[in-house]
């Protein structure tokens, strides 16, 4: 079974950076789509970012396009943001989820992922 660890939240300040960082546990994880999604106190939980398998491909919110980017290592079984200009709006807890299927392109819909990490706080300050 994938298990999935996020590492890399914390504050910062309107207009900075952070990268997060998850690290999976078990077999081919290069053969999965991976995403990050988010949830802000009170709001539903939303799409950031997803990749496929292989890097080849990345899809965005419309929110952080252009802000954000999404990468993976494979080799090294890891799947990042890095989050770039960040505002205030983008203050929530941070997932990572694996895209459920051996193979599956990747998915903006959260009911598509069947792993998920514990979550990693981000605190954006004005």
């Amino acid at each position: 079974q994938m298990q999935l660890v996020e590492s890399g939240g914390g504050l910062v300040q309107a207009g900075g950076s952070l990268r997060l960082s998850c690290v999976a546990s078990g077999l081919f994880f290069g053969k999965y789509a991976m995403g990050w999604f988010r949830q802000a106190p009170g709001k539903e939980r939303e799409f950031v970012a997803a990749i496929t398998g292989f890097g080849g491909s990345t899809v965005y919110a419309d929110s952080v396009k252009g802000r954000f980017t999404i990468s993976r290592d494979n080799a090294k079984n890891r799947v990042f943001l890095q989050m770039n200009s960040m505002e205030p709006e983008d203050t929530a807890v941070y997932y990572c989820a694996r895209r459920s299927g051996f193979g599956s392109t990747y998915s903006a819909r959260s009911v598509d992922y069947d792993r998920w990490g514990q979550g990693t706080q981000v605190t954006v300050s004005l």
